[in-house]
């Protein structure tokens, strides 16, 4: 080859150190490769062999870089190992740190991805109710990403972000002062999602409104009412109000009283408060706590009794309730003890006859 062509000048360096660099280059990209494939898949490997989740993800993130980074990354180091001084370093430069920021990018992004995933496998069912939340968050934190890496790369070009920052943050209060109420929603559901007051299928009431959870949206929770309506409310509205979770409960208390008669044996009063416990016992997955003589009414002598039920089920409070009171009823027909009812006694003094 014409040595004068190969002293010939682009940018700064000759067309023979150019050749050197490109050379160097290739190799570089050549053993990067190779790196590349070894490394990640004894990391796969490893990863698989492990119960720990989090090197499964690192292992996931780091297989995702791409060849463009791996071709970047050997131009960087060519660069740096022959070119000194030359005019196109910093534009070289600049174009691998661009790179770098979109390879840290799509990490990110591939981070954000499979740990949503992940943690959508790990969570079954409860996950699966939560899909909106998750795919809203993921989105969040992409979005935040990319714009920081847009702001790098302008900052990169020397272009000055302060201005731009600025702006961002006025504009960002203004929206936030327009859509203030949707604002309030939205963080609202996110409230919902992590500290979990209710999930779907719950049953709550709150005042004057009660139903199971449907759906829980971005601005507004969906409520199926026992009657069969949809009862729609926005998530902050929810949050501010007292809501009763009888989904939620381990265990349901029940109390009632019955009464029985003035006329009643003293002994016989003496016993019903024992015949309630048996009855109580008797019946499965129930708690007695206890039974007694409470007061003396208008027209009855009345006990109150407490007990238990250990399955929250409002159907199996209600089935137990039910066997209760027919075995009471049946209890005080064969001891022949009457229940009370609303009664009124008068008396009426005898007058002396007139003298005719």
């Amino acid at each position: 080859m014409d040595q004068a062509f190969l002293d010939q000048s682009f940018l700064g360096l000759s067309v023979l150190r150019w050749g050197e660099m490109l050379g160097l280059w290739l190799v570089i990209a050549v053993v990067l490769f190779l790196i590349r494939r070894i490394f990640f898949s004894r990391l796969s490997t490893l990863a698989e062999r492990t119960k720990n989740r989090l090197d499964s993800i690192v292992a996931e993130v780091l297989k995702g870089t791409r060849s463009f980074f791996i071709i970047l990354l050997a131009l960087y180091f060519s660069v740096e190992i022959l070119l000194e001084g030359a005019p196109a370093i910093p534009i070289i430069l600049q174009i691998v740190f661009l790179g770098l920021l979109f390879q840290v990018g799509l990490w990110g992004n591939d981070l954000i991805t499979l740990s949503a995933r992940r943690y959508a496998e790990s969570n079954g069912d409860e996950a699966k109710a939560r899909v909106t939340a998750i795919k809203a968050i993921s989105l969040f934190g992409k979005l935040i990403l990319w714009s920081l890496m847009m702001l790098l790369a302008l900052d990169n070009f020397g272009i000055d972000i302060t201005a731009l920052v600025a702006g961002l943050g006025i504009g960002s209060i203004a929206i936030a002062l327009a859509v203030q109420n949707i604002l309030q929603d939205i963080l609202a559901y996110i409230s919902i999602i992590f500290d979990q007051p209710f999930v779907y299928g719950d049953y709550l009431v709150m005042g004057d409104y009660s139903g199971t959870v449907e759906h829980v949206g971005l601005k507004t929770t969906r409520i199926r009412s026992l009657s069969g309506e949809q009862i729609v409310i926005s998530n902050s509205d929810l949050l501010s109000s007292r809501i009763r979770n009888y989904k939620s409960m381990f265990e349901r208390r029940a109390q009632f009283s019955v009464g029985v008669t003035y006329d009643t044996p003293h002994e016989k009063l003496q016993a019903i408060s024992g015949w309630l416990r048996e009855i109580v016992e008797a019946q499965e997955d129930i708690r007695f706590d206890r039974a007694h003589l409470k007061s003396f009414g208008d027209f009855a002598i009345i006990y109150e009794v407490v007990f238990y039920a250990l399955q929250p089920a409002y159907a199996f409070f209600m089935d137990t309730q039910e066997s209760i009171y027919l075995a009471i009823h049946k209890r005080f027909e064969e001891e022949r003890v009457e229940f009370a009812f609303p009664t009124q006694t008068i008396h009426i003094d005898s007058m002396p006859k007139r003298a005719e």
